[in-house]
């Protein structure tokens, strides 16, 4: 079974018991095997104006084709609470696939892992906890080198304003 990583992120209600929703849902069709600790992230992305995220990483197996479970997902980020948004925007939770085994996988328009991984701290620092040493399937890079870039850029653009 391939070992898969999620992103959970919530900025809107109750985000423990969003969060806590979306753990409990997973567990349903996911064999949970890690978490992460919770972090509260300012907003990424050209929306700023909006309340700050929760954010955490599941680990576990599953015997679901990446098509399937980005369904399953989807389902379940409705049974949550989440309508439409815009991109960007608040959301009441937000599960994003990360990692499906050791591939690149496309399903869609949409690509795992996604191609924005290694610019998003507030992925790879919860991720880390829980897998450090996973590698990028495309890039072979470390989630801890990946999240050591993130810092250092983010370091280095601060000295430079």
């Amino acid at each position: 079974m391939p070992q898969v990583y999620f992103s959970l992120g919530t900025n809107l209600g109750d985000r423990a018991r969003n969060m806590a929703a979306a753990a409990t849902g997973l567990a349903e069709f996911v064999t949970i095997t890690a978490q992460s600790s919770a972090h509260e992230t300012a907003p990424w992305g050209p929306n700023q104006d909006q309340p700050h995220y929760l954010n955490a990483c599941l680990g576990g197996e599953t015997a679901l084709s990446a098509e399937i479970l980005l369904q399953k997902i989807k389902r379940l980020e409705q049974q949550i609470g989440r309508g439409v948004t815009e991109k960007w925007g608040p959301h009441v939770i937000d599960i994003d696939l990360i990692f499906y085994g050791d591939q690149v996988v496309t399903v869609g328009e949409k690509q795992f892992p996604p191609h924005s991984l290694e610019e998003r701290a507030f992925v790879l620092a919860p991720l880390a906890e829980i897998a450090p040493d996973m590698r990028h399937p495309a890039t072979g890079k470390s989630v801890v080198e990946m999240l050591n870039a993130v810092a250092y850029a983010e370091l280095a653009a601060q000295h430079i304003e």
